[in-house]
Order: C-alpha cells, then structure tokens, then sequence
C-alpha cells in the first residue's frame, strides 16, 4: 500500500528581520513517510524543529525547499507548492490537525465547535452534534459544559474540546501537537485508546508527545528530527 503521505528533501529557514535579515535554518533534507493504519513520533529535543515540520505539512508554515507528497482525492499532491485554495481542501478532507491550544470564535459552543468540521464536510447537523456529545462524553468534559462557550473553561477543558474536534472526523492523516499535555492520568488514557481506534480504523498519524510514557504507548515509529538538523548535515 503505498504511502499516505511522503517528505523528502524538506527544509525550513526563518528570516531574521530585526537581525537585518539573517536566515536562521532550522530543518534541512527531511525524509520520512506516514502510513495508514501506524503512528510516527516525532523525537528530538525541544528547539529540535519538530513543531515547524507539523505546521509546514498543515500548510501553516511555507517550507523553504523540498516535497510534501499527500495523497489527496486518488492523487499525490505536493503541499510545497500547492495553492493556498488547494491547502483548504486538503485540510478539510485529508488531513486533520490538532494543535496544543483551542482557537475558536467566542460565543459558540462547545458541541458546535467540535460538530463543525463534520458539518463543513456535508454531514447532518443532528447526526454532527450526536458524535460531537459522545466524543466529549468519552473525554469526560460534563454535559453541563456542551452548551457553553469554552473560552471560560480550564486549559484541560479547552484540550478536551480540541481533541474531540480533531478526531471527529476521518481525515486519512491526522496531526497531533501535543494533544494529552494539559490532561490528568485519566484523560491521558482515554486519547491514548483514541489514537489507537484511529490506527485501527487505518489513519495514518503523526504526532509530538512530551510525555514519554505516551509516547512509547502510541508510537509505532520514532522520527529522528536531530537528523535534520543543518548541523548535522553538515557534520
């Protein structure tokens, strides 16, 4: 089967304008691949750049040089140099992201924000809100809350509302940014058997966990990003 997504040659440099203009390069020849149905981890010191090589595969960050190769719609598609028009779509068919914090519009619910990306894909608003509740139900944020704003709530809370958001739908790749770092033991567990019902139902994930006991529970591989360091390229 082939791959779900590939990178190779990836590299990210950061200008410096206050610096008149230094560039700061922080990835160089990243290569690795995701498969459906397994986790990747990536390992490395914080500084490393793993953060940037998440936000460049979601098309947050412009990558400096190389390939993104994600298989969108039956074809390979590079996110490099992809139109921005192109990067919408894929976000909102093929892959999925949740972030370390909840950014959403103040004064909507927290049941609407976490249905939403179901609705956006064509999906019963009724049917969209009953998945959204049993996802928070499962991560154990209280009924009493489905109907408030989360703006107010506790950061665990806010990352409880996140994660269901991100795991709502079946995006063939789903990117995880820390998502059990502001979670209690309990909570923790019930991401861990979510990512594992994603490998299962053939995802392919990516993903950056602090936590090593996490880490080891969910990871199939470990990507090295120390090797992608410009230093050691050049070593």
């Amino acid at each position: 089967m082939p791959a779900a997504l590939v990178v190779s040659g990836l590299a990210k440099s950061f200008t410096m304008h206050l610096r008149g203009g230094v560039e700061l390069p922080v990835i160089s020849r990243a290569a690795f691949s995701l498969h459906s149905g397994t986790c990747s981890v990536l390992g490395g010191p914080s500084g490393a750049g793993k953060s940037s090589i998440l936000k460049m595969l979601y098309g947050n960050y412009a990558a400096s040089g190389g390939k993104i190769l994600v298989r969108h719609r039956g074809r390979e598609v590079d996110l490099v140099t992809a139109e921005p028009r192109a990067i919408l779509e894929i976000r909102r068919e093929t892959i999925g992201y949740v972030s370390q914090f909840l950014r959403v519009v103040p004064r909507v619910s927290a049941l609407d924000i976490v249905a939403e990306p179901l609705v956006e894909r064509g999906a019963d608003r009724r049917e969209a809100i009953e998945r959204a509740g049993e996802l928070l139900s499962r991560l154990n944020l209280p009924e009493r809350l489905w109907a408030l704003p989360p703006t107010t709530f506790s950061g665990g809370e806010q990352q409880r509302v996140n994660i269901a958001r991100g795991f709502i739908t079946d995006h063939p790749v789903l990117l995880l940014d820390e998502p059990t770092a502001s979670l209690d033991a309990a909570n923790r567990a019930v991401v861990v058997e979510m990512i594992a019902q994603k490998k299962r139902d053939g995802t392919a994930l990516l993903g950056i966990f602090h936590d090593v006991e996490i880490r080891n529970a969910v990871a199939d591989v470990i990507v090295d990003v120390t090797s992608f360091a410009p230093s050691a390229k050049a070593a």
